[in-house]
């Protein structure tokens, strides 16, 4: 399995914060964003890792360095960071993760590594990780289920009324289902130049040409994803006491 980590954004929300340091360097706590993820990987073995960057990516890369020497990262440059979304940074990874399976995850997430064991212990072979404890907001990527348990709808404008909750940025792909998806981003990026989307765009077109995701509810297990001042407030308040 493939992890795949997207670190290239200016994080433009967080500023001043960022303006000279990259989002998922930012320290909560005693770690690093970053730091956190890459130890919760390497709690499942999960030592395959590549990781797209941007700005200020040579500071990724030196920390990697020095605090992960061991690991064997594949980097993968996004030089158009400052004018693409997310959509595009995955989309580059193609070469490196089609035909196997992957794990997706953003780089501003904090998280309980139990929620990557609840991905990797599903019985769904394409997953994410839900969360459902919580008022929702126009802010958060939301999820609407299908009868059958599968997401219908994922998109920050689902209608709050039908969301069952917030799709956290953690998700698990079958090879089969990544290949799909692969051809889904090419048909986005090359064809309709989407370069400025979230790339939660092209899980609901593959939904719609029929294929299956589910939600993996993470119940009380804790997360934040780090968008604003305030979100590292929350964390450091609410969070971290759950995850050191």
């Amino acid at each position: 399995m493939k992890s795949v980590i997207l670190a290239a954004g200016v994080s433009a929300r967080l500023r001043p914060l960022t303006n000279d340091i990259p989002k998922c360097l930012l320290k909560i706590g005693a770690k690093t964003i970053l730091q956190r993820t890459l130890d919760n990987l390497l709690a499942y073995n999960l030592n395959d890792v590549i990781i797209v960057t941007g700005y200020l990516q040579e500071q990724i890369k030196n920390f990697i360095n020095g605090f992960y020497p061991q690991l064997e990262i594949n980097y993968i440059f996004n030089d158009k960071y400052d004018t693409t979304n997310n959509i595009y940074s995955l989309w580059m990874t193609k070469d490196f993760v089609a035909n196997d399976e992957m794990l997706l995850m953003d780089s501003d997430i904090l998280f309980d590594k139990r929620i990557l064991g609840l991905l990797l212990k599903s019985e769904y072979r394409n997953c994410l990780a839900l969360r459902s404890d919580h008022q929702l907001s126009d802010e958060e990527i939301k999820v609407r289920l299908n009868n059958d348990k599968s997401i219908g709808e994922i998109s920050k404008t689902v209608d709050l009324q039908h969301a069952v909750g917030e799709s956290i940025g953690i998700e698990k792909f079958s090879a089969e289902f990544t290949n799909k998806l692969f051809e889904i981003l090419d048909r986005k990026i090359l064809v309709e130049n989407k370069v400025k989307i979230f790339y939660e765009a092209a899980f609901q077109d593959a939904i719609n040409e029929g294929n299956k995701i589910y939600a993996v509810d993470i119940g009380k297990l804790k997360c934040i994803e780090v968008d604003f001042a305030e979100d590292i407030e929350k964390a450091n308040r609410e969070v971290i006491k759950y995850l050191d």
